[in-house]
């Protein structure tokens, strides 16, 4: 055991220095591959129900001069690999073909509205229950049907179906249904066409609809037939994988990727097409007369609302990086200070000798540097063991070389000769202050570094250098403020820790009197404890409030997107369509929202008011389906639910005073508009107006009033409109299957489900890589901190073995003894709890715009903070048992210790 204590501690040092380096040689590649990982994740969330990129092209009728012979399925699979092979190098084989579809127009057989499809990706032989698929050539437009749509039509195998003219015209052809399938599983075919799978009922007396696979060669036939044209569809996916989609993560990568993406469709389109059509007829597929191909995607607008969120994500991230390497750093002076401390009698036997304090330093550095060397390889190695990623080491050998520094430091400080003669006059509190305005000044400059710059500059120089990892001021500041709270606890907690002891002298008891007088007088001393345990319960406080206020918002963000349990955007371009909504199960309330774009001038002065969205509601629909819904209560209480009653349309304004006129032109009229009152903020939140108002962008002024003062306008002219559906139990697979997830730049509506919003929300790859991130540094950082808090009870243990000692010479038991260390410890404990909660606390405030949690979650304005009391309540009982666990193995120690080991004749420093 003497042996250990006198090496064990410089074994330790090594053992910090091992984890430290392993955290900063391999974090930021660990963090590399956590963005790399929520990328790919959010890719392909953005690619679930939809491709990711579509090539079309629109094809002429067959034309015999081309070729007496057609191959449309190969000539389409053909066109297929020459799309695949055009895909830039960096992204070659990450761009693969998913599917091609072929839809025709509509058309009328075995009763009912027919939607005819080709599709690559169609179920194979061992789908079919009878018949078979259709076949690629031949003279017959044959079918198959999916066993739902069979018992709904009355179909069977070899049936002869009549197709006359529907939204495709001069059609007049026999069919015959060649195959039953069933539609089964989750296959993306039957959600990007949800008819294959099922039939849809008619609405008010119209006929049904339904789907039908059919050949190449099908199509073909009635193309030629009807001589229209038809639009193929390519569809493509982008699969990255997290290693390779890491690459693309920094500035450099995300140029990269734009540059790619945006030579993509070039490339595709003069490997199909040489001849430059620019909109005409002039390529061939095969014997049809083609276009070029368009392309439409959505990705790289994924891709740049995922690098603005990343930018956030490091905030928190670097936070709980720099926690994790200061509370190590803590840990390792405090085990220096324990060596200095054991070795302190034979360095000042040494100095009185003649050694210089220079040389003891170097000497105990040149001792350290085996242990240190060790660590820094131990953490290299664990560094390098992390598949996929590519370890700092230059970050790992600078901390490595501060480590190691340390101790030979502290040595100096110990044996140097101001030291030796103990000097305690009135300098040392001068040097105390200047030490802790410094400190104050540093922290205060770092916040406003920060909120001045924000995040946005902290990329632009993580761009510059190339770099994966945090930025330096971001790690910085966490520790500052940590260092700034402990020198205002240490200078303020011993006040009310010194009027207790007064309080607790007046008693009979000596336990409070001294356990609290020698808490207040052993504060500073107490430094490094409090700033392990501020910085950790900082860091996690502040984590736990980030990850509530993020699982909350996005909450909020989705039903802000969907406005109801599900909502139909394009409700005026497509009435049907929203018909069919209305009376789908499980809907019992609809509400029509429009919006309109003006730009009034006052009618009084002619002064411009600023560019506004007018929006109109079914007001008294709105409250009877919602009847905490902001705008139907503020319309009602203004009296705006009874429809226009004049000229003018009347108005709630968020800027403006009742009574004032506004007026804009419309159609060459003049339109005006009455404010009745202010709107109130809360309507600006309310979610019923959230899908009109997030598909423009945010707009000067909000004007709001009643659907009836909205009659003279016509559907085409209003700029968004939406149908909002309410219902407890809405089928969403019903309303799916009515309205499929549209591809990137398809011209229908938009269905949205509140359900399948927060789905997406809570499957979200990038709030779960700051969680695992933040959660991991958490955990070592507990337990740093553990190792920290008993090596400094550890240097403090002399000092309160000799008072209990004291104390037990005097009649002093063994439950008074244990009470004495918990309550000498008890002061230092509750200071940490309040700084490192307040602190953890006030950081979103302290940061300000360099962390806009917006931008994780969308929605009208930043999120609610969501402090998670369970998880503080669970980090403040755990530091108290943690204290009870240190006294109870104190207490142990101290009754198996002799009196004579700890009372020393002639000590007079105590």
């Amino acid at each position: 055991m003497r042996g250990w204590w006198r090496g064990g501690p410089v074994l330790l040092v090594g053992a910090l220095v091992c984890v430290l380096v392993a955290v900063a040689a391999g974090g930021p590649g660990v963090l590399e591959r956590l963005a790399g990982q929520a990328l790919d994740s959010r890719l392909e969330q953005a690619q679930r129900a939809a491709p990711g990129i579509v090539h079309s092209a629109r094809l002429d009728p067959q034309d015999v001069r081309l070729g007496a012979e057609s191959d449309l399925g190969g000539d389409l699979a053909r066109y297929a690999q020459v799309i695949e092979n055009s895909v830039p190098r960096p992204l070659r084989g990450a761009i693969t073909h998913g599917a091609t579809r072929v839809r025709l127009p509509t058309v009328t057989g075995a009763g009912a509205a027919l939607s005819l499809v080709y599709a690559s990706d169609a179920p194979g032989p061992q789908a079919y229950v009878a018949g078979r698929a259709p076949r690629a050539r031949g003279g017959v437009v044959e079918l198959a049907v999916s066993t739902r749509t069979r018992d709904a039509l009355e179909l069977r195998v070899g049936q002869r179906v009549p197709l006359r003219a529907g939204a495709l015209q001069n059609v007049d052809a026999v069919a015959r249904v060649s195959g039953i399938f069933r539609a089964a599983g989750e296959r993306r075919l039957w959600r990007e066409q949800p008819v294959l799978a099922r039939p849809l009922p008619g609405v008010a007396g119209a006929e049904a609809s339904a789907g039908a696979l059919i050949a190449p060669r099908g199509a073909e036939l009635l193309q030629n037939q009807a001589d229209a044209e038809l639009t193929v569809h390519w569809n493509m996916r982008l699969t990255l994988g997290g290693a390779a989609a890491a690459r693309f993560v920094d500035d450099r990568g995300e140029r990269e990727f734009r540059r790619a993406m945006a030579r993509h469709p070039l490339s595709a389109r003069e490997s199909t097409c040489r001849s430059g059509s620019y909109g005409g007829k002039f390529c061939v597929l095969g014997v049809h007369p083609a276009t070029e191909l368009e392309t439409a995607t959505e990705l790289p607008d994924v891709f740049e609302e995922f690098g603005r969120r990343w930018r956030q994500a490091t905030v928190v991230i670097s936070f709980a990086s720099a926690s994790l390497l200061g509370v190590g750093l803590a840990a390792v002076v405090v085990t220096s200070l324990l060596v200095v401390r054991r070795r302190l009698p034979a360095d000042r036997l040494l100095r009185a000798r003649g050694a210089s304090a220079p040389g003891l330093a170097l000497g105990r550095a040149l001792g350290s540097a085996p242990a240190v060397a060790l660590g820094l390889g131990a953490g290299c190695a664990l560094a390098a063991a992390v598949p996929g990623t590519s370890p700092a080491y230059g970050n790992g050998l600078a901390v490595a070389v501060l480590c190691w520094l340390l101790l030979p430091a502290l040595t100096w400080g110990a044996v140097r000769d101001g030291a030796v003669v103990r000097d305690r006059g009135p300098g040392r509190a001068g040097r105390r202050l200047v030490a802790e305005a410094v400190v104050l000044l540093l922290a205060a400059a770092g916040v406003f570094a920060l909120r001045a710059r924000g995040t946005e500059g902290a990329a632009a120089a993580e761009g510059a250098k190339g770099a994966a990892g945090p930025d330096p001021l971001l790690a910085a500041v966490p520790v500052l403020l940590g260092l700034a709270a402990v020198a205002l606890l240490v200078r303020c907690y011993p006040w009310p820790v010194r009027l207790a002891a007064r309080w607790a002298g007046r008693g009979r008891g000596v336990v409070g009197l001294v356990a609290l007088a020698r808490a207040a007088k052993e504060a500073p001393a107490r430094g490094l404890a409090l700033l392990v345990l501020v910085v950790t319960l900082a860091g996690a406080v502040f984590g736990g409030l980030v990850s509530g206020t993020l699982a909350e918002g996005r909450r909020s963000a989705a039903a802000w997107q969907v406005g109801a349990d599900a909502s139909f955007l394009g409700a005026g371009r497509d009435p049907d369509m929203a018909a069919r909504l209305a009376r789908a199960r499980g809907v019992r309330e609809t509400v029509a929202v429009r919006q309109l774009r003006v730009d009034p001038v006052s009618g009084t002065d002619g002064g411009r008011y600023g560019i506004s969205s007018l929006i109109g509601v079914d007001a008294g629909q709105l409250r009877a389906a919602n009847g905490s819904s902001a705008a139907a209560r503020a319309l009602r209480q203004a009296g705006l639910t009874g429809g226009g009653g004049g000229r003018e349309i009347r108005v709630l304004a968020s800027e403006g005073r009742a009574g004032d006129l506004l007026t804009f032109t419309r159609h060459g009229k003049e339109t005006r508009l009455r404010v009745v009152g202010p709107l109130p903020e809360a309507v600006e939140r309310d979610p019923a107006l959230g899908p009109v108002r997030g598909a423009t962008e945010a707009r000067q002024h909000l004007l709001l009033t009643d659907n009836k003062n909205l009659t003279a306008f016509a559907a085409p002219e209003f700029e968004e409109s939406a149908l909002l559906l309410y219902g407890e139990r809405l089928d969403a697979r019903a309303l799916r299957s009515l309205v499929p997830r549209a591809a990137p730049a398809a011209a229908t509506g938009e269905l949205r489900i509140r359900t399948e919003e927060q789905a997406e929300a809570d499957d979200d790859g990038l709030i779960a890589a700051v969680e695992s991130a933040h959660t991991a540094c958490t955990a070592f950082a507990v337990l740093l901190a553990l190792l920290a808090l008993v090596l400094d009870l550890l240097l403090s243990a002399p000092a309160r073995g000799r008072t209990a000692a004291h104390l037990r010479t005097l009649g002093l038991g063994g439950r008074a003894t244990s009470a004495l260390h918990l309550l000498q410890l008890l002061p230092m404990v509750l200071a940490a709890l309040a700084g490192g909660v307040a602190l953890g606390l006030a950081l979103p405030a302290l940061l300000g715009p360099a962390l806009d949690l917006r931008s994780f979650t969308g929605g009208p304005t930043a999120p609610d903070r969501h402090v998670d009391v369970l998880f503080t309540a669970a980090l403040a009982a755990g530091l108290c048992v943690l204290v009870a666990v240190a006294v109870a193995v104190e207490t142990w120690l101290g009754r198996r210790r002799g009196l004579g080991a700890v009372l020393r004749l002639g000590r007079t420093d105590d």
